[in-house]
């Protein structure tokens, strides 16, 4: 089975990441004592986590996987830092319903909202729970400190419907702040806070026609900000590669757009076979507008929006209020040129080369300014979490090189905003970054000192690494080398002990 997995062939990679950087991990690890290179530091106690789709064996197709995939089984993992060492590095699928029956074992409590998505978008802390959360509208499921699952959560009852794979916490309140969709049923959105004791306050439908992907958001002190572009949602796409072949198609178009009760729907969606497939239900379609939204925080979920430039955003750094006008700098992604009216979504990643740009939006003519803030292919933009939603200095990406048919160079990238500056961390030959987590050297310390912490992969061995690094210098601190490959897909964050 590992052989297999390691020979994986790609779609839709943008640039074409390494067949054995994406491959998906083919069983869980548990290590304890980890070697370290260089020096942990002392005051780091908590777990650095990360999730992305994972299919299990017999649920994995290697000639059609991708890394843009949301189909596959959703698998965490996670080092354990305290005092200077690395105690253990754990990986475990999360027990959804399906996952448990595949794995012959009894199911956790069931979330009794039916899902065609696992869990597996990204992993986070919140009123004291770890959760790892879905994107297109699953429910969030609650993990233990050791990775194993308890079982959906929807926050003491009080979650209408699914969840997100990438809520923001506003540092001020400490409220999870949240707009989700689903892939199938009716194309509409919610915007939702949870306050920082776990319960949701706040649950509006928002307007948001087309189905667009709405992967990603931003805050600022009095807006939500939205990316409405588009890279629209096809649900009859997915209901296509999941129903039996002799479903009509009229049948297809109702399934994706009507939403049954979960009394009919659950038993059915679990039974289902798993799509076989990395490949997001995703069409480019040049008919539908481009346009940055502003959602009040206070108030009704009224958008205002603004037209900007045909492109994708799948993650934003930040975003902050100044002078009458909201900042937002994301990672933008290149449309297709012109000339018909659809594309498939592999059509736009090969051409979307994405870059760190900024919008600002002006509140009270309505212009928007666009600017390129670098023209490196980068991902992952982070910020220190303390300046989410207020103005930022600095911030960080991790940038990739294509440097032949099998060869591609990564290296982390820091700006200093302020200053207009670029420093650069190159990894060492045959290692590749994945995201990076920014981590404050202290609650009251100035923006830039603090640490970057993210797993890379060392291709010769085969195998990942935790690594730490300076976040105002970009110096190299720790390495702690792990006895697996962490596949390179989504999101992670860092949870402190406390």
């Amino acid at each position: 089975m590992e052989a297999l997995y390691n020979t994986v062939l790609l779609e839709a990679t943008m640039p074409d990441f390494p067949s054995d950087y994406v491959a998906p991990a083919a069983r869980e690890e548990t290590v304890a004592s980890l070697r370290v290179t260089g020096t942990i530091p002392e005051h780091l106690d908590g777990r650095y986590v990360r999730t992305g789709p994972n299919p299990l064996p017999g649920q994995f197709d290697p000639a059609n996987y991708s890394i843009f995939g949301l189909t596959g089984d959703g698998m965490v993992h996670g080092v354990r830092l305290r005092d200077g060492n690395a105690e253990w590095y754990r990986s475990r699928w999360v027990r959804a319903p399906h996952v448990s029956r595949l794995l012959s074992e009894k199911p956790v409590t069931d979330s009794g909202r039916p899902t065609f998505i696992a869990p597996n978008t990204g992993v986070f802390g919140h009123a004291g729970r770890t959760l790892v959360v879905a994107e297109g509208g699953g429910p969030p499921y609650e993990l233990t400190d050791e990775l194993e699952t308890v079982g959906p959560c929807d926050f003491g009852g009080t979650l209408p419907g699914g969840f997100t794979g990438h809520p923001k916490v506003d540092p001020a309140t400490g409220e999870l702040h949240a707009v989700t969709y689903g892939f199938t049923g009716p194309s509409k959105a919610r915007y939702v806070v949870v306050s920082a004791n776990g319960r949701v306050r706040k649950a509006e439908e928002i307007d948001v026609p087309g189905r667009p992907l709405l992967h990603d958001i931003a805050l600022t002190e009095n807006y939500v900000v939205l990316f409405d572009t588009p890279l629209v949602l096809d649900p009859e796409l997915l209901m296509r590669r999941m129903a039996p072949r002799w479903l009509p198609g009229a049948a297809l178009a109702f399934a994706a757009r009507f939403e049954p009760p979960s009394a009919i729907a659950r038993p059915l969606v679990h039974r289902l076979p798993r799509p076989k497939t990395g490949q997001l239900p995703l069409r480019w379609d040049a008919r539908h507008p481009a346009r940055i939204g502003l959602v009040p925080r206070n108030g009704p979920a009224a958008v205002r929006w603004f037209d900007i430039d045909p492109c994708y955003v799948f993650h934003t750094l930040n975003a902050y209020e100044e002078d009458g006008a909201v900042v937002c700098d994301a990672v933008r992604i290149e449309g297709p040129p012109p000339g018909k009216p659809e594309y498939d979504v592999r059509e736009v990643l090969d051409v979307g080369q994405p870059r760190l740009n900024r919008w600002t939006v002006d509140l009270t003519t309505g212009a928007v300014k666009e600017s390129l803030l670098n023209e490196r292919t980068q991902e992952f933009p982070m910020v220190d979490p303390r300046r989410i939603g207020r103005k930022h200095t600095y911030g960080y990406t991790v940038a990739f090189e294509q440097n032949g048919p099998d060869d591609l160079a990564g290296s982390v990238l820091r700006y200093d905003l302020g200053a207009d500056k670029t420093s650069e961390l190159p990894l060492p030959p045959g290692h590749l970054p994945g995201e990076f987590s920014a981590i404050p050297a202290s609650p009251d310390a100035p923006e830039q000192d603090g640490l970057l912490m993210g797993f890379t992969y060392d291709r010769a061995n085969g195998v990942s690494n935790l690594l730490i690094v300076e976040a105002s210098t970009l110096t190299r601190l720790a390495e702690v080398h792990l006895p697996a490959r962490v596949p390179f897909l989504f999101h992670g964050n860092w949870l402190p002990a406390n």
